[in-house]
């Protein structure tokens, strides 16, 4: 698969990580620092490389959006996609765009987007052409490396991830599968209403608890 990261900070560096390791193409892009890009790609040690995130938009079948929500339109907009940009009817037609953005204030303290909607939800509409997927949000960047490294393990965390088109979603189970954990579809995307104030209630359990940022969660089916 070719993936595009929009966004190559904690999540989008860790993540374009772990799916190079996993065989995958990755082009790293939106970043303040070109070297940065370049590191990222060289230290995935599989198919990676440095780009814009135009080229990410132009040459990847999968794009992960990992920047803050107060960028989010600068980066559609780098990446040609934006309502403003003349690229932006057929940029993303058809392509899975997977959302671990959380719709922040600036400070990170709230949801600026909740209850009605989700951030999710928004960027479906800004980008309507694309299949977008909401997934990895619900889990701190700390524990990525880890659950990549124990992904051979008969018992592994959950992911929870939704969206509104069944060939997306099962491109963003095959990579949620891929870094470690066992997917679960929790349904259309506005169930990201849901998701997106849980990964808050996971947050302040990482940031704020006495055990630390590496964290995951798995949910348990009891019979009888």
């Amino acid at each position: 698969m070719r993936i595009g990261i929009l966004g190559s900070g904690l999540m989008g560096g860790k993540l374009g990580t772990i799916f190079a390791r996993s065989g995958h193409e990755v082009i790293f892009s939106y970043s303040r620092s070109e070297q940065k890009l370049k590191k990222l790609a060289k230290d995935a040690h599989g198919n990676a490389r440095a780009g814009t995130p135009r080229e990410a938009v132009q040459e990847a079948d999968t794009l992960l959006l990992a920047v803050h929500w107060s960028r989010i339109d600068d980066v559609l907009d780098r990446a040609g996609v934006s309502a403003s940009a003349e690229a932006s009817a057929d940029g993303l037609s058809a392509k899975v765009v997977i959302t671990c953005s959380l719709p922040m204030n600036d400070d990170n303290t709230e949801l600026v987007v909740a209850h009605t909607s989700s951030g999710a939800e928004e960027l479906a509409m800004m980008i309507p052409k694309a299949n977008v997927v909401s997934a990895f949000n619900t889990v701190p960047s700390e524990v990525l490396f880890g659950v990549y490294e124990s992904r051979n393990k008969a018992r592994r965390p959950a992911l929870i991830y939704c969206g509104d088109n069944e060939i997306a979603k099962s491109v963003a189970a095959e990579l949620i599968r891929d870094a470690g954990f066992d997917p679960v579809d929790a349904g259309p995307l506005r169930i990201a209403r849901y998701t997106e104030p849980f990964a808050l209630l996971v947050a302040q359990l990482a940031y704020e608890g006495k055990s630390g940022p590496e964290l995951a969660y798995r949910f348990e089916h009891l019979k009888g």
